[in-house]
């Protein structure tokens, strides 16, 4: 049977349907006679309830179902009778793709500082503040792209690896092949980057915009979309090392299209908000 996702499982079409989902499992819970786990499978923010009847075959499963595991799960789509979900599935059959050690899972039903998840960053993203930031930046990506592409501007891809620093844009990550045991050094002392891999010392971007200058003297409206990198040692909300940062250029503009484009991105940007 084709798998479906928990996204087209919430829309309730196939109550009454048996239905496979695959996921990892977030939760599981036991009680006398039956068994309840709660599967991600990334599609949606919200789990879908698994329900394991003692009679199932999938019950003698269980003891390889922890949270975690990565499962497919076969069964009946019914409506739920309980409260916290409007949809379950009550499985038949359980195949488990991979295992996970309960005493040795990181992520339990608990709260997790950011701080700790900062040191799993491979399964970070199984969580619900995670999952949620990536959604928004998937959201917001996709209305910056669609805010400049139906005005017709083209988006161009600036270097990430440069040797420019952008009109002093801010202080830059350098770049290097060269061995740091044992650095080539000049007659005056300093580090000889014509021996480098480019033949100069280059950076990580600052900004994208001089190239975005010259490319729309070609194309006409460009905008850039992507990494920009900053080397301020300076911790604080305000400051990042790594960040996308949206940059347009317009050729044959006047300030009043300057300011028409700003006020459209600013209306655009809350309405979407």
């Amino acid at each position: 049977m084709k798998r479906m996702l928990i996204r087209d499982i919430f829309s309730g079409k196939q109550v009454g349907q048996e239905v496979t989902v695959c996921g990892w499992i977030r939760t599981k819970r036991e009680s006398k006679g039956v068994a309840f786990l709660a599967l991600s499978d990334g599609s949606a923010q919200d789990t879908l309830q698994l329900v394991v009847p003692a009679e199932s075959p999938a019950f003698c499963q269980l003891h390889r179902c922890n949270t975690g595991a990565a499962i497919s799960a076969k069964g009946m789509l019914k409506e739920s009778p309980a409260k916290g979900q409007k949809y379950e599935v009550e499985v038949s059959e359980v195949e488990v793709f991979g295992e996970t050690d309960p005493e040795k899972y990181p992520l339990q039903k608990k709260g997790h500082t950011l701080e700790f998840l900062r040191e799993i960053g491979h399964l970070r993203p199984r969580t619900n503040t995670y999952s949620a930031i990536f959604r928004l930046r998937n959201v917001l990506a996709d209305a910056i792209h669609d805010f400049f592409q139906s005005r017709g501007f083209i988006w161009v891809h600036t270097p990430i690896i440069t040797s420019s620093d952008c009109e002093g844009a801010g202080e830059l990550f350098t770049v290097t092949s060269l061995d740091l045991d044992s650095l080539p050094k000049r007659e005056d002392g300093g580090i000889d980057f014509s021996r480098d891999l480019f033949g100069r010392r280059t950076f990580l971007t600052v900004s994208g915009q001089l190239e975005a200058e010259f490319l729309a003297m070609s194309l006409g409206n460009v905008y850039t979309f992507g990494p920009t990198f900053r080397a301020e040692n300076s911790n604080t909300t305000r400051h990042l090392s790594e960040f996308w940062m949206v940059e347009p250029e317009m050729a044959f503009a006047d300030l009043k299209d300057d300011m028409e484009l700003a006020e459209e991105f600013l209306v655009v940007g809350q309405f979407e908000s």
